[in-house]
């Protein structure tokens, strides 16, 4: 069995119910998100502060340390315990984060709903990254990813106002769905269950409801997925990036229209599929 800290299990009630009057003065009662702030402590040290659902604390805290590079290792990490009650995780290493203050004195303000930020340069290491040439998505696939997300059950369906992110097999297959009041978040929290199941991301596909930013792709390509696809659109460095590091980059898909941005090479084209689409 592989190694996992030791883990709270504090998933928080995602919506709240509140009384609302509309344009005719006609009470009603509607479903919001439940958004709070979570406090991230490493080592007794406060790090930062992420407002989220809380449907997913410990994995968003994981995902967040990965995907910041402060951590590179989940058998670096002693425990993640989150206490609602003060609104806090308390995150305890093996041996300590070197030269975290140095290494967070720096923080970039994103594009992300929700306050994102990011400690140092966004393009720290990206040259590094080699995402698999041999990857390939078949555009029945890529359809099936769409229709996957668009009939799942969601926050969104019933209260709006989040983002959602999903992992998926080359085959399709929808392995995880996290919603949260930021897309960063999301991701993040998708990254954190990834590396405590060791899940690589070699022969996956990610999806989210947001931008393709910077962020976003840099995020991406640190789980290793060769294959980023939004229903909204991208950015003129969420575009460059995904360029720099060969990563396939597909924007606006609802439906069974797609905009392909980079990457070509690894969809796989199927005459008539975008006319008519059966399922096995």
């Amino acid at each position: 069995m592989s190694y996992r800290p030791q883990l709270s299990s504090a998933s928080a009630v995602l919506t709240r119910e509140v009384e609302v009057l509309d344009e005719r003065g006609r009470a009603s009662v509607i479903a919001i998100p439940a958004e709070r702030p979570l406090t991230v402590y490493v080592d007794k040290r406060e790090l930062v502060t992420l407002m989220t659902l809380g449907g997913a604390p410990e994995a968003l805290t994981l995902g967040y340390l990965r995907n910041q590079r402060l951590v590179t290792a989940l058998e670096d990490i002693v425990s993640v315990q989150v206490d609602w009650e003060v609104d806090a995780v308390a995150v305890t290493t093996r041996n300590g984060i070197a030269s975290l203050e140095q290494r967070t004195a720096q923080k970039v303000v994103t594009t992300g709903c929700g306050q994102g930020s990011v400690f140092g340069g966004l393009m720290d290491d990206v040259d590094r990254i080699v995402l698999p040439p041999q990857a390939r998505l078949a555009q029945s696939t890529l359809y099936r990813i769409v229709d996957a997300v668009r009939n799942h059950p969601s926050i969104y369906k019933q209260a709006g106002s989040v983002h959602g992110c999903a992992l998926f097999s080359a085959r399709g297959e929808m392995l995880s769905f996290v919603e949260d009041v930021g897309r960063h978040n999301a991701v993040d929290a998708i990254a954190g269950q990834m590396w405590l199941d060791g899940t690589e991301g070699a022969d996956k596909v990610f999806y989210t409801t947001g931008r393709l930013t910077s962020e976003m792709v840099i995020k991406g390509a640190q789980m290793g997925i060769p294959f980023l696809l939004s229903r909204s659109g991208t950015t003129q460095m969420g575009h460059m990036v995904a360029e720099r590091i060969g990563m396939t980059l597909l924007s606006r898909c609802t439906g069974k229209h797609f905009l392909l941005l980079t990457g070509q090479e690894r969809l796989v084209y199927e005459p008539g599929t975008a006319d008519v689409l059966r399922y096995a």
